[in-house]
């Protein structure tokens, strides 16, 4: 029998920790609580996680430098909770290390797919890693190395997070070519028949923060293409 997955839920507003936490134990998962920064990270630390729900604005640390502690400690799929809709905020969050966002206030059956999406991912990258094996893409000066799950611009090694990796050597599989706001959400998100194509957006914008803004082209109304330069 597989044990449960388990989720630590950090926010500081009581009520919504606990709906959260509660919704979340009702679908199965095993949920820790805790309501401030240095706690999640300590508890990040002692339990090891399978995936965090993370508000952005918390006492002691705020919610990017516990996503930048914890990442670096042990990765893990971190869902970033804001009650700002700003770009700017969206990209600082994504920038720390989270896999994912939501605007407040959100829907519990949103949350919960998010979260399970997240760990499917977690999942079944052993075994499309194992399906495809282990390939390097070479797009212009971006070498990106599938089986090692490195990257280089320029000959220098650069940091993504996991979902950054899988957008780009999506895109570097096929050089030039649209992929559509649509297939990039089935196939990196694990979101078939979505239609969260912000989500896409935030995350393209911070990967050109990376690599780049010029190597990936924007198709107006279709989606991105990683260009050969």
């Amino acid at each position: 029998m597989t044990s449960a997955r388990r989720i630590l839920v950090v926010e500081d507003d009581a009520a919504i920790n606990e709906a959260v936490t509660l919704r979340l134990r009702a679908e199965g998962y095993v949920v820790d609580q805790v309501w401030d920064g240095p706690a999640a990270v300590t508890s990040c630390s002692e339990s090891t996680p399978d995936a965090v729900v993370l508000d952005v604005m918390l006492p002691g640390y705020d919610g990017h430098e516990v996503c930048r502690r914890i990442q670096a400690e042990h990765p893990v799929p971190v869902l970033m909770l804001t009650a700002r809709d700003d770009e700017s905020d969206v990209l600082a969050g994504l920038a720390a290390g989270a896999d994912d966002y939501l605007t407040k206030p959100f829907g519990m059956r949103e949350l919960v797919a998010r979260v399970a999406a997240l760990l499917r991912r977690v999942d079944r990258a052993p075994v499309l890693a194992a399906e495809r094996g282990s390939r390097v893409y070479k797009v212009g000066d971006v070498v990106c190395d599938t089986g090692a799950r490195r990257v280089t611009v320029s000959g220098a090694e650069t940091s993504l997070t996991q979902t950054e990796f899988d957008l780009l050597a999506c895109l570097a599989s096929t050089p030039g070519q649209v992929w559509s706001r649509e297939r990039l959400l089935s196939d990196v998100w694990d979101w078939p028949g979505a239609s969260g194509t912000r989500t896409v957006d935030s995350h393209v914008k911070a990967l050109r923060a990376k690599i780049g803004a010029h190597r990936v082209r924007t198709v107006h109304g279709v989606g991105y293409a990683l260009e050969p330069l």
